[in-house]
C-alpha cells in the first residue's frame, strides 16, 4: 500500500491553518478508505519561521492527531527552502510527497489523481491550472509573458504549474543532489527527467489570510527564476551593446558628413540624448552582471538553506524556549 506524505510550507497562516489541517484530515481518511494509501501516511506541516500563532496550531494538532506532524524552522528561509526542508524530511517514510499550499487555493481532492497516477508508474505528476480567472489581469498577463519568455529561451517549465505536484522518493532523492542555494523548484523539478505526467484542477480563491506572494515578490522570483537557468539576459545585454556601438559608429559617419557640407547646428540634443542611452545601458549591465556575480558568491559560502529549530517528524526535539512558550499559551 502507498505511502503518502502531505508536505505544507506554511508562514503566518493562524487564519487559514484550522480549516486547512481538518479538511487534509479529511481527505487523508478519504484516500485510506478508498485503499489508495496505507494508514500510515502522513501530513507535514513546514512552519516558515512565522510571527503570528502558527507553529502553536501545528504543535497542538500534532499533539492531538498521530497522522500530524511538524517542523518549525529557525527563521524565514522562503516558500522553495520550507518546501524542501518538509520534503527532505519526509522522504525516509514515504513512497510519495505531495506539496501544496496552506491557503486551500489548490483543489486538495485533486492528490487523489496524483495517487492513481503515481501507482500507475509515474514518479512526477504536475498539477496544472486549467485556468487563470481568480488571478488580477495583471497578475494573469504578467505570469503568461512570464511562462512564454522561460520556455523560448530554453528553461523547462510546465505552463501555469506552481509547486502543487507529486514526487516518488526517488526522485525527491536525486532532487536533493541539487546542492545550490537559489533553488527554484519550477525549474530544477523537470531537469530530473523521471515519467512525468499532468492533472488540470481548478484553482479556487484564497478564503482567509492574505496572499504571501504580493506583485513585486512575484516580480523577484520570476527574475531569479530567468537568472537561475539561463545566460540569455547577460547576452542579450551584450547584444544590445554591440547594437548601441553600431548605431553610435552611424551616428558619427553622419555627423562627419554634415560637418563635411557644412550643415552643421549647434546644440545640445543629441548630445544629452547619446550620453542618456549609453549611460542607461552601462547601469542595466553592471546591475544584471552584479545578478549573476551574487548568485555564484551565495553558492561559493555554501550555507545551509534552512536551519530546522523542531522537527516533530524524526523525533520530538523541541528547545527549551519554544517548551517554555507553548506552556505559556497552555499546550503541554
Amino acid at each position: 500500500m502507498t505511502i503518502l506524505a502531505i508536505v505544507v510550507p506554511c508562514y503566518n497562516e493562524e487564519d487559514m491553518l484550522p480549516e486547512t489541517i481538518e479538511q487534509l484530515r479529511a481527505l487523508r481518511q478519504q484516500l485510506i478508505d478508498e485503499q489508495l494509501i496505507s494508514s500510515e501516511s502522513k501530513i507535514v506541516f513546514v512552519d516558515d519561521g512565522s510571527r503570528d500563532r502558527t507553529w502553536s496550531i501545528i504543535y497542538k494538532a500534532c499533539l492531538r492527531y498521530e497522522e500530524m506532524k511538524g517542523i518549525k524552522l529557525a527563521g524565514n528561509a522562503g516558500h522553495q527552502h520550507a518546501l524542501l526542508a518538509g520534503m527532505f524530511a519526509a522522504k525516509q517514510m514515504a513512497d510519495c510527497i505531495v506539496t501544496m499550499d496552506a491557503d486551500l487555493q489548490d483543489d486538495i481532492y485533486v492528490v487523489r489523481e496524483f495517487v492513481r497516477k503515481f501507482q500507475e508508474g509515474y514518479d512526477i505528476v504536475y498539477g496544472v491550472r486549467r485556468k487563470r480567472d481568480v488571478d488580477s489581469y495583471v497578475k494573469r498577463r504578467t505570469a503568461e509573458m512570464f511562462y512564454r519568455m522561460m520556455n523560448r529561451i530554453g528553461v523547462q517549465l510546465i505552463y501555469n504549474h506552481a509547486d502543487y505536484r507529486l514526487m516518488s522518493r526517488r526522485a525527491v532523492e536525486a532532487l536533493a543532489q541539487f546542492r545550490e542555494v537559489n533553488m527554484f523548484l519550477r525549474g530544477v523539478v523537470p531537469l530530473l527527467g523521471f515519467p512525468s505526467t499532468t492533472v488540470y484542477y481548478d484553482r479556487k480563491e484564497r478564503k482567509a489570510g492574505v496572499t504571501k506572494y504580493p506583485f513585486m515578490k512575484m516580480i523577484r522570483f520570476a527574475f531569479d527564476g530567468l537568472t537561475s537557468f539561463s545566460m540569455v539576459p547577460i547576452r542579450f545585454v551584450s547584444l544590445l551593446g554591440f547594437c548601441s556601438f553600431f548605431v553610435s559608429v552611424l551616428f558619427a559617419l553622419y555627423v562627419l558628413f554634415l560637418k563635411m557640407t557644412g550643415h552643421t547646428q549647434t546644440g545640445w540634443t543629441s548630445l544629452i540624448m547619446s550620453i542618456w542611452l549609453v549611460g542607461g545601458l552601462q547601469l542595466i549591465a553592471i546591475g544584471l552582471v552584479g545578478e549573476y556575480v551574487g548568485k555564484v558568491y551565495k553558492e561559493t559560502k555554501q550555507r545551509p538553506r534552512y536551519i530546522v529549530d523542531v522537527d516533530l517528524l524524526n523525533g520530538p526535539i523541541i528547545a527549551r524556549h519554544e517548551r517554555e512558550k507553548l506552556t505559556e499559551e497552555g499546550i503541554s
